[in-house]
């Protein structure tokens, strides 16, 4: 039987013409480069209903990247959606999330996961990138650090960007987690409760370089508001933490 690979990346995209080529080369150098990984992953790319080429580049691809797998929406899910569907089909015990525009850099992909695996592969843990130097609009900063200040202060999570995708946790502990749209917003801080370790670490921000940004600051605003009263609501009803240790 095949190996199964020791990393899954997964990346959400929608309308990322331009970017899907030049992601997927990067990620696959970095971790090439690094040697806990070398050539024993896969590239999980979900195209959730774009209407342009970006399928068509993901299919390029893989004619040179055996790697790169493709998972195809009909039509547009949202970004938590994407994640799930990455995740689930994803053959790896470990995943690491990034984004499809290009602003996270592959290259901060080896120290998360040196973070992750520092003490050994059976840890319950995130490690989630924290974006310095910005490089979105100053309303999109200041929108984002509001909604951020406000969810560190209720839910106690000690995370000050979980709009960063870059992220790297075992694959069973997120699929243990109850699904909802916006899901991947609120990580650090179910994660947390139901036991894991949480570590936050400086990661690259860059420009977007080609398409446009998805973001709705009003819409997901209103959005964010009933999201995060759910969590509230679902950590008050859980019991934590959550464990399976036979006695």
């Amino acid at each position: 039987m095949p190996e199964l690979p020791v990393l899954s990346v997964v990346i959400p995209l929608f309308d990322e013409c331009g970017n899907v080529l030049p992601l997927i080369d990067e990620i696959s150098k970095a971790l090439r480069a690094y040697a806990l990984v070398g050539e024993n992953f896969e590239i999980v790319c979900v195209d959730d209903g774009s209407h342009d080429t970006t399928m068509a580049e993901v299919k390029q691809a893989q004619t040179t990247n055996p790697n790169v797998r493709l998972i195809k929406h009909p039509q547009r899910l949202g970004m938590s959606a994407a994640l799930r569907n990455g995740i689930r089909r994803a053959k790896a015990t470990w995943i690491l999330t990034i984004d499809g525009d290009r602003q996270n850099d592959p290259a901060d992909a080896p120290r998360l996961l040196d973070l992750a695996w520092a003490k050994d592969r059976d840890r319950k843990v995130l490690v989630a990138g924290i974006r310095v130097n910005r490089q979105d609009t100053q309303g999109k900063r200041l929108a984002s650090k509001f909604a951020n200040r406000i969810r560190r202060a209720l839910l106690n999570d000690h995370c000050p960007d979980t709009g960063c995708s870059l992220k790297v946790f075992p694959r069973d502990s997120y699929l243990e987690l109850p699904f909802f749209n916006g899901l991947h917003r609120f990580m650090p801080a179910l994660l947390k409760h139901y036991g894991h370790e949480t570590i936050f670490t400086p990661v690259n921000d860059r420009l977007r370089m080609k398409g446009v940004s998805k973001s709705d600051f009003l819409g997901r605003a209103v959005k964010g508001a009933w999201d995060l009263m759910g969590v509230l609501w679902l950590i008050k009803r859980t019991p934590a933490p959550l464990r399976g240790d036979e006695a």
